[in-house]
């Protein structure tokens, strides 16, 4: 008898401990609108949470998705990169199969500049082969620790580049605690510019004026995520990162 009522306690807390909170209600992209939804502080997954729902953000991943496990949280959304190694740790949680929103980030180039777009693909070409381009999606998308080192044998050439952006769209282009111009679109920007041996200069524009600032000549490219008929203004440059901000949920 105590041995049947100790294994009976033990079945009780393992079923106890496969998952903390209510039953999920979010099985697609649809169901996430109007729901409580975690994003990590200061990220693009943030804007897209409280376009959605009701947004609640942490500085740690570990706490937001505790709080997705006990219920507090509807859902949370994260980049791909991120969420897969969230979820990869945390078997109480999954990714939905449907992403949220799926872009690709490009340089945006004048139409009449062909040399400067063919200069650019030429420079993401070698910045992917040499690990350059993964290791700063690693670095904003996933948090992992990677440093761009600019390469010692930069042939300098006269002239520089400017590139337009905005400064509040973590972790894309801000200002970091120092003061000074970080992010993923900026540090990618830095790189091609070392590669094409000039100086890089940054010209603050609002986000919904990057493609006109390089369509009229306000600045030789800007980046980030541009609309599929940004190419009637101008060209755009081959990607230099394909991402995804999906929806985490309980199992």
């Amino acid at each position: 008898m105590k041995r049947f009522l100790l294994v009976s306690l033990i079945l009780f807390l393992t079923a106890g401990c496969v998952s903390a909170g209510p039953p999920n209600e979010v099985h697609s992209p649809e169901d996430v609108r109007g729901r409580i939804i975690g994003a990590l502080n200061g990220s693009a997954s943030a804007l897209l949470a409280a376009e959605y729902g009701y947004a609640q953000t942490y500085f740690s991943t570990d706490e937001m998705i505790n709080h997705l496990k006990v219920g507090t949280l509807d859902c949370v959304i994260m980049e791909r990169m991120a969420a897969e190694e969230t979820t990869a740790s945390n078997s109480e949680v999954r990714i939905l199969g449907e992403p949220l929103v799926e872009y690709d980030l490009r340089f945006a180039v004048a139409k009449e500049n062909n040399q400067l777009l063919i200069a650019v693909n030429e420079a993401l070409e070698a910045l992917s082969d040499n690990g350059t381009l993964g290791g700063l999606r690693g670095k904003y998308f996933a948090g992992r620790n990677y440093t761009y080192t600019p390469p010692e044998n930069i042939t300098e050439h006269p002239g520089f580049l400017s590139l337009a952006i905005p400064i509040d769209s973590p972790p894309f282009s801000f200002i970091d605690i120092n003061g000074m111009y970080s992010g993923l679109d900026i540090e990618v920007a830095r790189a091609v510019s070392d590669y094409l041996g000039v100086e890089l200069r940054i010209i603050e524009f609002d986000v919904a004026e990057l493609v006109l600032a390089v369509w009229y000549g306000g600045a030789d490219l800007s980046l980030g995520w541009l609309s599929e008929d940004a190419g009637d203004l101008v060209n755009v440059s081959e990607s230099y990162a394909a991402s995804a901000h999906v929806v985490v949920v309980r199992r």
